[in-house]
């Protein structure tokens, strides 16, 4: 099957080709919502992906040790559930295959254009249906547009005076070049996130030097093994073995983990558990010192790791916490002056999460500009529905990142939601349907109440924009999260933006999400 995006039909110089739905991205979002639109009934879709093949995050991060923090069993979708007996946190590769055989083992190939990168979609108001531009030009309709890109795909530079300067190699963890050989060379890896974390021990056993270059200190929880050992082997090998640990994953992520999120006393059995694996993993007073962090836990990504605190400790890696002031030509220069010399620099300083949908141009009724809409920070009801942007959906949209437990099953909740809200367009007669904007007022305001009850306001981090606004991570439990999805569906949330046929349409205003959602963990 040739999958490539010169495969959809070219007629830009006639009526464009037209689908009920197009999915923009094919990693886990992307893919599941294709089973979700077939399992539906709905075959007359695409999936467009801008690289050359299915997989997102777990396609571009091929640095050595790359691997989720979130069991497989947990991390995977409800419909192919993961049920390794021996492998309790698969690598990148194991990841991208479970992925890549979804989309076969579900007929998702004919659908799939790879290397097809989309440029804008905007909405036809007259015509009630979106029109997509590929970067190639192609023009493509569709009733339906679902942005499946997720947050973690564009990788986040830091710039540097006399950058042109330095001689060696320099890459982003997300964008590896395995060309280099970094045997016995000196590395310089900048940040202390889930990325360095993974990648420092490997390159540790073979690099002649590793400095890690600190912006901030992160707080780190011992991971479990990778391999399971007998006795979870022996419960796993019972009947309905794999679906009870998978549960007890997911109630115990989101009883023991969702709730370190907020202020007060809920943290503290996590943070404590934290204390004391720093003290036990790191005898060296200094050393310790300098990667306790000064701020509260959870307020940036917690590092699920058990190798990183002990390689810190080699004698041949070296912890500088002074900020980078410039590169030169064999090294970085750090502000206190000191000279680091370096062969090779890796960048695992994360992604641009914040910025959503760039760089494609995305423009709703009137031609209003989404960029525009979003400059102090995206927004979406539910981080699924934009008010003035019929008939488009997103997966892992604004404020929805689950940092507690599993996004694939977020993705799933979400997906579940939008096919409610096709279903109800199609029972009302609608040719397309838009969240309004009393339910996504409403909304905002529990969004930014939970937010205040949070430990993120303070603290700087992928979770903010720069503009200061909090918008990725989900505020409450998943269990929440369900919840408000059930409560507040599309005949109270949406109203129609045009119709199939001439019916009496009121516009639905949603009433406020019930307090006891706000700081309920259950």
């Amino acid at each position: 099957m040739d999958a490539r995006c010169s495969r959809i039909p070219d007629e830009r110089r006639g009526s464009a080709v037209h689908y009920t739905a197009i999915v923009v991205g094919a990693g886990f979002g992307g893919i599941g919502m294709g089973v979700a639109l077939k399992r539906a009934g709905i075959d007359d879709f695409l999936i467009l992906e801008k690289e050359n093949g299915v997989g997102g995050v777990w396609r571009d991060n091929i640095y050595p040790g790359c691997n989720c923090d979130v069991p497989s069993h947990l991390y995977s979708f409800s419909f192919a559930p993961y049920r390794d007996r021996r492998i309790r946190y698969p690598g990148q590769e194991q990841i991208l295959n479970y992925l890549s055989g979804v989309a076969a083992d579900e007929g998702l190939l004919p659908h799939l254009r790879v290397g097809c990168p989309v440029s804008a979609a905007t909405y036809l108001e007259d015509q009630g249906y979106w029109e997509v531009i590929t970067a190639a030009g192609l023009r493509l309709m569709a009733d339906v547009v679902i942005f499946a890109v997720g947050q973690l795909h564009r990788p986040q530079l830091p710039e540097f005076p006399g950058e042109a300067d330095f001689v060696g190699p320099t890459f982003h963890t997300a964008r590896w070049d395995d060309r280099h050989d970094l045997r016995g060379l000196e590395v310089a890896v900048i940040g202390t996130g889930s990325s360095a974390a993974q990648i420092l021990p490997t390159l540790a056993a073979t690099a002649a030097r590793v400095r890690v270059f600190q912006r901030t200190a992160h707080w780190v929880l011992p991971k479990p093994r990778k391999d399971f050992g007998h006795l979870a082997r022996a419960v796993l090998a019972l009947p309905g073995g794999h679906h009870l640990y998978r549960q007890a994953l997911h109630y115990g992520a989101d009883t023991v983990l969702a709730p370190v999120m907020w202020r007060g006393w809920s943290a503290r059995p996590v943070e404590w558990l934290a204390r004391w694996y720093l003290r036990h993993a790191i005898s060296d007073p200094a050393l310790r010192a300098a990667v306790t962090p000064d701020y509260p836990i959870g307020g940036k990504r917690i590092v699920l790791d058990s190798e990183y605190y002990p390689t810190l400790a080699y004698p041949h890696v070296e912890l500088v916490t002074a900020p980078i002031a410039k590169m030169t030509k064999e090294g970085l220069e750090t502000t206190d002056g000191a000279q680091h010399r370096a062969d090779a620099v890796v960048y695992a300083t994360g992604f641009k999460a914040p910025e959503f949908l760039v760089p494609m141009r995305v423009r709703g009724r009137r031609g209003v500009e989404l960029a525009a809409r979003w400059s102090e920070g995206a927004s979406a009801f539910l981080g699924i529905a934009i008010p003035g942007f019929p008939n488009l959906f997103l997966l892992a949209g604004p404020n929805s990142f689950n940092s507690a437990g599993s996004n694939p099953a977020m993705k799933e909740l979400q997906m579940q939601y939008i096919l409610e809200c096709l279903r109800w367009r199609d029972r009302v007669g609608a040719a397309a349907i838009e969240v309004t904007e009393a339910a996504m007022e409403n909304y905002q305001q529990w969004l930014e109440q939970a937010i205040a009850t949070t430990v993120w306001p303070p603290a700087s981090s992928w979770y903010r924009h720069r503009s200061g606004r909090v918008t990725n991570p989900w505020p409450a439990s998943a269990r929440t999260y369900r919840r408000m999805l059930d409560s507040y569906g599309p005949e109270s949330c949406f109203r129609a933006a045009s119709r199939r046929r001439d019916i009496d349409m009121t516009e639905a205003a949603a009433s406020s999400p019930p307090r006891y959602l706000l700081n309920d963990a259950g």
